[in-house]
């Protein structure tokens, strides 16, 4: 994402004819056309569609998020076995597991890297100066975010019903939980992320403190195989976070009714889906204003040179 970030910051800046230094591009700026300044979210959705239009045009950024589709696909082919009970392939179970992964990855992955990328390269001191630039930041990332998943989303529906059979919604009903879902689910991980990327210490651990604990879900949450498998210690620790019922209402909008056989419940439980993701989107909200705020508060000219420095050393910081 970095790229695609820096992208748009360079191109904020050129806009407003503004240096690095007065917060102009992490925040709300004056909008002369109507003599009036910008509210945040006015702020951030600007900024969120110029950080969208530059993934489009950064190729390798673009190749990497599609890598994750080609990984699903080749996963999926694998996969021959019917689901416990039913006749559905198995290989059905899958793509719609790596569905709700790709949402989980993009919210508590890939999000908590840009922000701990973008306050390593100065952006969080810069909104220190800026009236609502910390909303507008959150705003611009969720645009980001969103579009990312949706993109990303799309493209593996499509080319799993081409390539592999894969499964798609059999009626509205399952359209419009599919669409709930999702929206419920970035809801429930975005927040979270940035809650989490404001606490992260740099840029090289960032991977590392979220990948381990994100694959331990994604195995015990029942997204690749029937979470009735599992040891029931295990599933009543994987139902606590979100990606087990992200899987589980992604499944649901996916696969035939027949489906609900493989489950421990033997039914969809879409109200407790519903009910867990938007109790974890109220957690993330509360938590990531206040945690990015307080990171911004921390942030100055000196920390920032430190942090600049023993990145340079250490290879990791190419700016």
């Amino acid at each position: 994402m970095r790229e695609t970030d820096m992208a748009a910051v360079r191109h904020g800046t050129a806009r407003g004819g503004s240096s690095a230094t007065d917060g102009a591009t992490d925040a709300p700026r004056p909008d002369h056309s109507r003599g009036r300044r910008l509210r945040p979210w006015q702020a951030g959705l600007r900024r969120g569609g110029i950080e969208v239009r530059h993934l489009l045009r950064n190729r390798k950024e673009f190749v990497s998020h599609l890598s994750n589709v080609v990984t699903a696909l080749v996963v999926a082919s694998f996969v021959h076995d019917d689901l416990p009970g039913t006749h559905i392939p198995g290989a059905h179970l899958t793509i719609a597991g790596f569905v709700a992964y790709l949402l989980f990855q993009v919210g508590l992955i890939n999000l908590p890297q840009i922000l701990v990328t973008e306050r390593d390269e100065g952006t969080l001191l810069r909104l220190r100066a800026t009236p609502g630039g910390i909303p507008a930041y959150l705003v611009a990332k969720s645009v980001l975010i969103v579009a990312i998943a949706m993109g990303t989303v799309t493209v593996l529906l499509g080319t799993a019903a081409l390539f592999v059979d894969g499964p798609l919604p059999h009626s509205l009903g399952g359209w419009l939980t599919l669409i709930w879902v999702i929206g419920l689910g970035l809801l429930a991980v975005v927040p979270l992320g940035a809650a989490i990327g404001a606490v992260l210490p740099n840029a090289r651990e960032a991977l590392a403190m979220v990948m381990l604990p994100a694959m331990a879900l994604l195995v015990t949450s029942g997204a690749m195989f029937p979470i009735g498998r599992l040891p029931v210690v295990v599933q009543n620790v994987a139902s606590v976070f979100p990606l087990r019922w992200m899987a589980q209402g992604v499944r649901s909008a996916l696969l035939p009714d027949a489906a609900r056989a493989a489950e421990p419940s033997g039914s969809w439980q879409l109200p407790t889906v519903a009910l867990v993701l938007t109790g974890w989107a109220v957690v993330g909200f509360l938590l990531a204003v206040p945690l990015l705020r307080r990171a911004a508060r921390r942030e100055s000219g000196s920390r920032l040179t430190e942090r600049q420095s023993r990145a340079r050393m250490s290879g990791t910081l190419t700016m």
